[in-house]
């Protein structure tokens, strides 16, 4: 090989190592992590009243937040005397409804293992990329009776999993509309377990709180959910941003609007608290757009403008959380 072909080799190389440049694409097995799991759900099926007061008196000492959530805003008993408490929670272990949503949850998502296993590679690959990141104490499986997909306490990240049995099991299908929106039961879905336990803790504990315009809170959540990708690299983006492929497919292919619509209407640098609600909430679609597309398209569009920065800028994933949006944004330009 003489030197022109020598250069032609290594400049192609390099071009190829550019182009196929992952910083998500890594082996964390190696990573330690300790979380403990709790199944708060399971324990509370037994009737043995002693037994159950040794659980609340564990719970009220180990998971102190996530119990007192559970039991003040999830249930409704709050902290009480140990003879209301048992009064309260047999009323409530004896309701009809709630003996066939606990069956289903038996039937429908059964063994945790599977959920267990990808939280705790989740943690592995956010630590790998974040070594000094916070990881919780415990995740707890409960049943939060509607309250709570995926929440996050100082120490604990609570998973309420009645949310993810499907809209179609009957529990959740004969809810009326006026108690709980068709669009929400679309939501229901155990394929977002892990995903939901890992970007409640990253929002809570990596990405902080910020007041800002549109465009800070939008790349805000941009941070949140590539964080959420690397901890879940095999993971769909469909998966990570919590859409359908088919909704997900809309957003790419609409990417350019949605851009428009928001420098045209000069939202991007806006404060107003309602166009934030518009873009990046929950909801049955985005407000202000079509309705056939997918809801929170400004979270969509600030992962888009995070991972174009990191494609661009190669910066180390835990450089991230201190990019400023101003850098980010000036990255962005769609293909």
């Amino acid at each position: 090989m003489n030197f022109k072909q020598s250069v032609l080799f290594f400049t192609i190389l390099a071009l190829f190592a550019s182009c196929t440049y992952d910083p998500l694409d890594v082996d964390a097995s190696g990573v330690k992590v300790e979380i403990q799991f709790v199944n708060m759900d399971s324990l509370f099926q037994t009737k043995d009243q002693s037994r159950l007061l040794t659980y609340h008196h564990d719970f009220q000492r180990d998971l102190k937040e996530v119990y007192e959530y559970h039991l003040g805003y999830c249930l409704g008993i709050g902290t009480v005397t140990d003879s209301i408490f048992l009064n309260s929670y047999s009323a409530f272990q004896g309701d009809k409804y709630v003996i066939r949503l606990e069956k289903r949850i038996k039937e429908n998502i059964g063994d945790l293992s599977k959920y267990k296993n990808e939280i705790k590679e989740g943690f592995q690959h956010l630590k790998f990329h974040i070594p000094d990141g916070k990881v919780p104490e415990y995740v707890v499986f409960m049943n939060s009776f509607f309250a709570a997909n995926a929440f996050s306490t100082q120490n604990e990240i609570a998973i309420g999993l009645e949310r993810y049995l499907s809209k179609e099991t009957d529990v959740i299908s004969e809810i009326p509309p006026d108690q709980m929106y068709e669009w929400m039961k679309d939501g229901f879905d155990k394929e977002f377990i892990s995903r939901d336990a890992l970007c409640s803790w990253i929002m809570t504990h990596y990405v902080e709180e910020i007041d800002g315009n549109l465009a800070e809170h939008m790349i805000r959540w941009g941070k949140i959910i590539y964080l959420t990708q690397a901890a879940f690299p095999e993971k769909s983006p469909a998966t990570i941003m919590r859409y359908s492929e088919e909704d997900f497919k809309w957003a790419e292919e609409n990417e350019y609007s949605l851009w428009k619509y928001l420098v045209d209407e000069k939202l991007l640098f806006s404060a107003d608290e309602q166009n934030r609600i518009n873009m990046l909430n929950e909801g049955p679609f985005t407000i202000g757009l079509p309705e056939k597309g997918p809801d929170r398209l400004g979270q969509f569009l600030g992962y888009r403008m995070v991972k174009k920065y990191v494609e661009i800028a190669k910066p180390e994933v835990k450089d991230l959380l201190k990019t400023s949006y101003t850098a980010i944004l000036a990255e962005y330009e769609i293909d």
